[in-house]
């Protein structure tokens, strides 16, 4: 009997987190159905009309796809960055992981807002305009993803014996760039996409840089639904409903071709 409440009081805890973290967004895929919702409990009717309006809608579509443009860029930022400096790191210099450890705490020291504004007086001057372009959003999100990416991809250095796979390459013949490719990258696939899958979701639902920084110049997902925020509540439940479906079926498609 005490081994039968033992295994069924952890399926109890985690299907009651998973009922509490889901009923948010069911409600507001209801509300995004419902025609009309007035003082009762379920809609007076459900329809897709909200979402015909949403998808036919060139604004929405534009801001869409400038979140995935700068959501994918800062992504391929991070990848082209922070996998061959995690390498260099534990590989020629171990050391460089205590200062490493510190430079990754400083997105969480510095909160948006100061950021933004310190970067606003940086680039204000015209001989430099990177405010109000995507350039300067790049930079901004390659610092919020930078932690995720090079945490995952230290635990997964750590756990791998580098100096041996390395020599056991170089002795079969292959460069170190080689090896690299070929020997390590490999067995930090997993690692990669897991970060990669958190940065994005966190990326794509960022506000404070694209507000303060770039704002309707550049009108990305977040911007939008911020200034559609005085059109009807049923409208912008089916902007957060779209928001939710496009990075669930981006991270599907993701983990099927890392299959």
């Amino acid at each position: 009997m005490i081994s039968r409440h033992s295994e069924l009081l952890p399926k109890v805890v985690l299907y009651g987190l998973m009922a509490l973290m889901l009923l948010p967004i069911l409600a507001t895929a209801l509300y995004s159905f419902s025609s009309r919702w007035g003082a009762t409990i379920l809609p007076d009717g459900l329809s897709l009309g909200w979402y015909l309006q949403l998808w036919a809608e060139p604004r929405f579509l534009a801001a869409l796809l400038r979140s995935l443009l700068v959501c994918g860029g800062s992504l391929l930022l991070g990848v082209l960055l922070v996998v061959p400096a995690s390498f260099v790191v534990f590989y020629y210099a171990p050391r460089l992981d205590r200062l490493m450890g510190l430079l990754i705490l400083l997105p969480f020291a510095m909160p948006p807002v100061v950021t933004s504004v310190g970067l606003l007086s940086l680039y204000a001057d015209e001989r430099l305009p990177l405010i109000g372009t995507p350039w300067i959003l790049l930079g901004c999100y390659f610092t919020i993803l930078l932690p995720f990416l090079y945490r995952s991809l230290a635990n997964r250095l750590q756990s791998l014996d580098l100096v041996n796979l390395m020599a056991a390459a170089q002795m079969l013949g292959a460069s170190a760039p080689r090896a690299f490719l070929l020997v390590i990258l490999p067995a930090l696939r997993k690692s990669l996409f897991a970060s990669l899958f958190l940065s994005f979701s966190f990326l794509m639902g960022e506000f404070v840089f694209a507000n303060l920084l770039v704002g309707t110049r550049f009108e990305t997902l977040q911007i939008y639904l911020y200034n559609m925020r005085a059109t009807s509540g049923h409208y912008t439940s089916a902007v957060v409903i779209s928001y939710f479906l496009i990075t669930l079926l981006l991270t599907w498609l993701a983990r099927r071709f890392n299959r």
